[in-house]
């Protein structure tokens, strides 16, 4: 048996906190399990993965999911599958913000949070950021493509 994760690998990603519990580098097989926390209305652009699937688990909190052209309103226990070169977002519904776990291969996703991303300094969320600047969007979509990530669209908007 090999201990992967002994709490410490935490990484605050634009306005969430992503821990990473299972690195693609422990593995033959690249999988790469995080585990997120973000405010209320968070949501990432509208994106897909060139070369992995992104399995989604929720653990608290409300969501909404786009996936190709279907919505889906996910809470605790659901679990929603993004395909690879299908488009895909979300966005938290939730006013106490969400947790999930996100489950991909070969770990493209995670190369692109600890790229953009910093160690956590704490347990808690980073400081609000707002709408990235100019600069920031051009280095976070080259960060995207170096990752096989591309950015479609804006994020979503919250309903509530």
């Amino acid at each position: 048996m090999t201990v992967v994760d002994r709490g410490a690998n935490a990484v605050w990603f634009l306005n969430t906190r992503v821990h990473i519990v299972v690195p693609a580098a422990a593995g033959e097989d690249r999988l790469s399990v995080l585990q997120h926390r973000a405010p209320f209305g968070d949501s990432p652009p509208l994106h897909i993965h060139h070369t992995e699937d992104e399995v989604f688990r929720v653990l608290a909190g409300r969501f909404r999911f786009r996936v190709g052209e279907e919505e889906y309103e996910v809470g605790p226990g659901e679990t929603i599958m993004a395909p690879k070169k299908v488009p895909h977002q979300y966005c938290v519904e939730s006013a106490e913000g969400g947790s999930w776990i996100t489950i991909t291969s070969p770990g493209d996703f995670e190369g692109l949070v600890r790229a953009v991303g910093r160690p956590a300094e704490d347990d808690g969320l980073p400081a609000p950021h707002g709408p990235p600047t100019p600069e920031e969007e051009k280095a976070l979509i080259a960060a995207c493509g170096a990752h096989h990530i591309e950015i479609l669209g804006p994020p979503m908007a919250p309903r509530g």
